[in-house]
């Protein structure tokens, strides 16, 4: 069979081109992934996280800007194997650390296809349970508490860019923080500097642009409360 591949392949330059193509394609591939590596040192990380979590500005052309594009690239890297093939719950939480760059508690769940254009800035607590086809852009940080639901294609937004034209292509972090025990719905979206407090709930759909009260649900575009949870949960973040 082998030597009948090889007598194909001397009929046929066209298919052995594409086999060498694809052999070069694979080697410029690693290299690549090599050198984003490489770039990715844990000063320059450290610092860039740093300025994300002070709310600094992500200026186009700027040092910053250069590493958020890095981490992208790294990060589309790893949620391509995470959602390319199957993995078991235990591999799961393995990708998850190398993704973020953090210890993943034993007792966190995810059912995946899951997707983010950093993943440096997720820190996620136990018992967390994210449902397929979430979106994190995690620039600015997302912080999710002990025993939260993140229902099925929830967003969650850290980034704006900038009103003015001039300043289109810069980009403004602020932090998510969801409380313990919290529940987003499916397909919620959640923008930039918004907390969700403990055991509050978002309905599904919600578009959710400012803070929710610990033990509250909210729901609708823009998301309101719609009522209060019994068990005398106080009304703070």
């Amino acid at each position: 069979m082998k030597i009948a591949e090889k007598n194909a392949e001397l009929k046929n330059p066209d298919a052995q081109n594409m086999k060498l193509n694809k052999k070069q394609c694979t080697e410029d591939k690693h290299e690549q992934t090599e050198q984003i590596t490489e770039q990715i040192d844990d000063k320059r990380l450290k610092d860039f996280l740093e300025l994300m979590d002070s709310g600094g500005v992500a200026a186009a052309g700027t040092e910053s800007k250069q590493m958020m594009d890095l981490l992208a690239q790294e990060a589309l890297r790893v949620t391509m194997e995470l959602n390319s093939s199957y993995h078991t719950p235990e591999e799961i939480r393995v990708l998850m650390t190398r993704l973020t760059g953090k210890p993943i508690d034993p007792t966190f769940a995810m059912f995946p296809p899951f997707y983010t254009d950093c993943g440096k800035n997720i820190t996620i607590g136990k018992n967390v349970f994210i449902n397929s086809g979430c979106r994190f852009q995690d620039q600015g940080g997302i912080v999710i508490g002990d025993g939260a639901l993140i229902g099925h294609g929830v967003t969650l937004a850290t980034l704006n860019h900038g009103l003015e034209p001039e300043h289109r292509y810069d980009l403004y972090p602020q932090s998510i923080r969801i409380g313990k025990g919290a529940w987003i719905g499916a397909n919620a979206v959640v923008l930039p500097g918004v907390g969700i407090g403990d055991y509050a709930v978002v309905a599904a759909g919600a578009v959710v642009s400012q803070d929710v009260a610990a033990g509250t649900v909210v729901g609708g575009i823009p998301a309101r409360v719609i009522k209060r949870i019994p068990g005398g949960y106080e009304d703070e973040i």
